[in-house]
């Protein structure tokens, strides 16, 4: 394989020990980072692109989003905006329109999506079922996410569906919907919340899918205080997402695990729900992560460069510690954080870092400066995006 080298760097953020290296260069090959350092040492390659003097950074790394959907809830949005409360039964009008939609017309609306998370510099994807709620359905998403997206949660407990019992609903759930998403699925997760389904419920549904190989994560604490942090880190789960209400035990918990808190402050915004304490996790020492949570209801963009500035302007995060969560963080939550040997050809290649051995996931901005993320809000920041080696935008 031929090797290339990224040169005219003006900020390379590795998101390493190693930190920022000013007129950078970066070497991949197959996929991988062969080489990272100043552009004054870099060795020769077979073929060489220039940054023109751009700011490069990891991937963003979206460990949260809700992809396989259709219809729309914008008349729910507004009715928000114009002061109703948010409830999580709004999740039963796309399950509708995802059941009547099909494969060819889902298939087509998660590529759709995949493209425009590429082209806001996104490398890395976990998306969840969640939107079917029968067998069918739950089966057919996570097939199709499988074949598409990096990582696959099954969310069949994301709400009791309209009309059923919800013991009954349950043991669909941890049987044959399990059964049937299960080979298609790294994770499970619950929605643990009022509205939807409570500790004892949602830790049958968590141990259910260990107990058939998948790995826990949760929706917790999004609407108000309870139990969803405390059963996250009980479980061992990889992440507990939401966390807008949490208290000085669940805090201490999440600095005591491996537990990555992931916030998701697009929809914080959406719901008018106080932004998650992302400042107070990092100074207690809890693994952060940012995420878009891409979803129709609550968070309809999968613009990581939004969340991410959002997080500098308005969570009090450094720019530094912002990418970190929507990179490496991102990847702790995946459990792709780690490159084991470096250059171990039997390890996945880890995602959000640049370093030697990581995936060849590159984010180019438009711009020379990182800071531009929260010091431009809104405006187009990413030039070019590179997977594995490959530009995908």
């Amino acid at each position: 394989m031929s090797s290339t080298l990224f040169t005219g760097i003006s900020e390379l953020h590795t998101v390493s020990e190693r930190g920022v290296i000013n007129n950078g260069a970066v070497i991949i090959q197959d996929g991988t980072i062969q080489w990272v350092g100043p552009a004054a040492e870099a060795p020769a390659a077979d073929q060489e692109i220039d940054c023109g003097g751009r700011a490069v950074l990891p991937g963003w790394v979206d460990s949260h989003t809700h992809m396989i959907f259709a219809g729309d809830r914008s008349q729910e949005f507004a009715a928000r905006m114009a002061g109703e409360d948010y409830a999580a039964g709004g999740i039963a009008v796309t399950m509708n329109a995802t059941r009547e939609a099909g494969e060819h017309a889902l298939t087509e609306l998660l590529k759709q999506r995949i493209r425009d998370a590429h082209a806001g510099g996104t490398t890395t994807i976990e998306t969840k079922t969640g939107y079917g709620l029968d067998t069918q359905s739950e089966a057919l998403a996570a097939r199709i996410a499988a074949a598409h997206v990096d990582d696959v949660t099954f969310l069949g407990a994301h709400l009791v569906p309209p009309g059923a019992d919800p013991d009954t609903y349950l043991d669909e759930v941890c049987g044959p919907m399990l059964d049937a998403v299960a080979p298609h699925a790294q994770w499970i997760d619950v929605f643990c919340e009022r509205g939807a389904f409570n500790e004892e419920q949602s830790r049958r549904v968590l141990r259910a899918g260990q107990a058939r190989g998948l790995k826990p994560r949760v929706h917790g604490n999004q609407l108000g205080e309870g139990s969803g942090v405390q059963l996250a880190v009980e479980l061992g789960a990889a992440s507990v997402d939401h966390v807008n209400y949490i208290n000085a035990e669940d805090i201490e918990a999440l600095a005591s695990s491996n537990t990555v808190a992931t916030v998701l402050p697009a929809c914080d915004l959406s719901t008018r729900q106080p932004l998650a304490p992302a400042r107070t996790l990092i100074d207690a020492g809890v693994h952060l992560a940012i995420a878009s949570n891409l979803n129709p209801g609550t968070s309809y963009t999968s613009s990581m460069n939004f969340c991410v500035g959002t997080a500098v302007l308005q969570m009090h995060l450094s720019l530094e510690e912002a990418i970190r969560a929507g990179t490496s963080g991102g990847a702790r939550a995946l459990e792709r954080h780690d490159t084991g040997n470096g250059l171990d050809p039997h390890r996945r290649p880890a995602k959000g870092t640049l370093v030697e051995g990581a995936a060849a996931d590159l984010h180019i901005l438009c711009s020379a400066h990182a800071i531009d993320l929260a010091y431009r809000p809104g405006m187009p920041m990413t030039h070019q995006t590179y997977r594995a080696g490959r530009r995908v935008a």
